[in-house]
């Protein structure tokens, strides 16, 4: 039986140190594809963070039944769960946990699988922390009713979500500490 790549450690950690740089600049895209050899971001960043201790839900479906054994996390409901892997083209159906005040690392990841990540139709202006200035995320089949729930979750900051798109080859990552608005007309 041969064991696909992101199950392997070497592996794990070059798509961890993409991650790294990830959150490092946020609304950058990553190129896992290297990495992860047809297996597609969403497994591939799964199969480096998950472990038993962790918990995860998956409130849409997305997860195939083969991997569950593989991910070792336990299942939990969306609320309680330090991982949430959400389909981006529908709107949000779930409450996420956003931690506490003494405990405000215990918000979730938000793993939320979109067409594409780095270009499509939606424009992002970021800013805050790991951005000199302004920058510029484009993303294509994100339901709109995201931008807005995570403006809810991340209101009352230090408390919030973190979120990380994917689609099949590349990762971005939106901190709770990062503002976004909207745009029509990109940044240049």
């Amino acid at each position: 039986m041969k064991i696909e790549c992101i199950w392997q450690a070497d592996r794990q950690q070059r798509v961890f140190r993409e991650l790294v740089e990830c959150f490092s600049r946020p609304g950058e895209a990553r190129d896992l594809a290297a990495w992860a050899e047809g297996a597609g971001a969403r497994r591939a960043l799964l199969a480096t963070l998950l472990d038993g201790e962790t918990t995860l839900a998956d409130p849409h479906g997305l997860i195939e039944a083969r991997d569950w054994p593989l991910l070792q996390a336990r299942r939990a409901a969306s609320e309680d769960a330090r991982y949430v892997v959400a389909d981006g083209r529908r709107a949000p159906d779930f409450e996420p946990a956003l931690g506490s005040l003494e405990s405000p690392e215990f918000g979730a990841t938000l793993v939320i699988e979109v067409a594409a990540v780095g270009s499509g139709p939606l424009c992002l202006t970021l800013d805050g922390p790991g951005i000199a200035g302004r920058r510029a995320l484009r993303l294509d089949g994100l339901h709109p009713g995201w931008l807005a729930r995570r403006a809810d979750w991340t209101a009352g900051f230090p408390l919030g979500v973190d979120i990380l798109f994917t689609d099949a080859a590349r990762i971005g990552a939106l901190p709770r500490t990062t503002r976004v608005t909207p745009m029509e007309t990109p940044l240049t």
